[in-house]
């Protein structure tokens, strides 16, 4: 049995030990140059794309872009909290879901009417509605596989993470030259960008009382991961050939969230897997970027691009259109 385990673990160390690597060079340069360890964590793996297909790192580099990825996917729940969730009141929680449901509508059409694929369209749909990178990866996982499901995938990665990363800079000097209180911009700041990180940064730009509420609406929409996998998931039922079953890593993601809110965690213990969860979703990042090729991914069409532009930019009128008729 021994031998087994050596042979099996010795075809895939060394893929997973190259993600690994790349995963810890992409922290340590987001640490000292503040930008994010996402996009870091591709560039740096697409530089290794010619070990893709070397025998010694396949096995591992599959494990970790897939099952590592989803076991990531589902630590996400402990990153759950009702309370912050429910603090803002019901009007800006139910405002929050419309925009997600507004968004993810907005991809579909705009798949449609560029003559793109339906499943790209709810991949960036998801990813600019819910939480980035993380979405996407975790969408793809439930979509139908295709030759080219990795590559746009990869791309909306990128794509939401550049524009995660303008809208950080951009947003708050936009929020205040509008004259909007603190409250109202980390409402937006909530709404509107995309990755975890970004909102977090941007919103305690402006103020702590901006990050708090910034940070609060972030986690509202990331409580609605779940939604949109199922949504993606019936979806494309008929184009899958096996059984419609639940992911695992969906139900363990909604059994952290119930176990993370139900008191019986210590901090500390939310903390460690909130920590692990990072890092496996990094080093999973890092497997996805070996994988593709920079040359293939300039080649993606424009429409792809301007899909996820407009859906970002729709999302911003919306949310601007709420708290401005509307109100906080």
């Amino acid at each position: 049995m021994l031998p087994f385990i050596r042979a099996r673990w010795n075809s895939f160390y060394s893929g997973i030990l190259l993600a690994v690597v790349i995963a810890i060079a992409a922290s340590f340069l987001s640490e000292h140059y503040g930008a994010p360890v996402m996009l870091f964590a591709l560039l740096i793996g697409m530089a290794f794309h010619f070990l893709s297909e070397d025998e010694s790192c396949v096995r591992g580099i599959e494990f970790s872009s897939k099952p590592l990825l989803r076991f990531g996917v589902g630590l996400l729940g402990l990153r759950l909290s009702i309370g912050d969730v429910t603090s803002l009141g019901l009007g800006p929680v139910l405002a929050v879901v419309g925009f997600v449901l507004a968004t993810l509508g907005c991809g579909a059409l705009m798949s449609l009417l560029l003559g793109r694929r339906m499943a790209f369209g709810l991949l960036a749909g998801g990813s600019v509605a819910i939480c980035g990178a993380s979405a996407a990866l975790a969408i793809t996982a439930v979509l139908p596989p295709r030759s080219d499901r990795e590559q746009d995938t990869l791309f909306v990665v990128i794509g939401v993470t550049a524009l995660s990363t303008i809208a950080m800079i951009a947003y708050p000097v936009l929020f205040q030259a509008l004259g909007l209180t603190d409250i109202e911009s980390g409402f937006l700041i909530g709404a509107t960008i995309h990755d975890v990180a970004q909102v977090v940064g941007a919103g305690y730009s402006i103020s702590d009382e901006a990050g708090v509420i910034a940070t609060f609406v972030k986690m509202l929409r990331v409580a609605l991961l779940p939604v949109v996998i199922l949504v993606a998931m019936f979806s494309f039922r008929g184009a899958q050939t096996q059984r419609l079953s639940l992911p695992w890593f969906l139900v363990m993601f909604l059994l952290l969230a119930m176990l993370a809110n139900s008191g019986l965690l210590p901090e500390t213990v939310i903390v460690f897997f909130g920590d692990i969860s990072r890092w496996c979703l990094v080093v999973a990042i890092s497997a996805l970027g070996v994988k593709t090729s920079l040359a293939k991914i300039v080649k993606v069409k424009p429409s792809y691009s301007a899909i996820l532009i407009i859906e970002t930019i729709f999302l911003l009128i919306v949310a601007l259109g709420y708290v401005t008729w509307v109100g906080i």
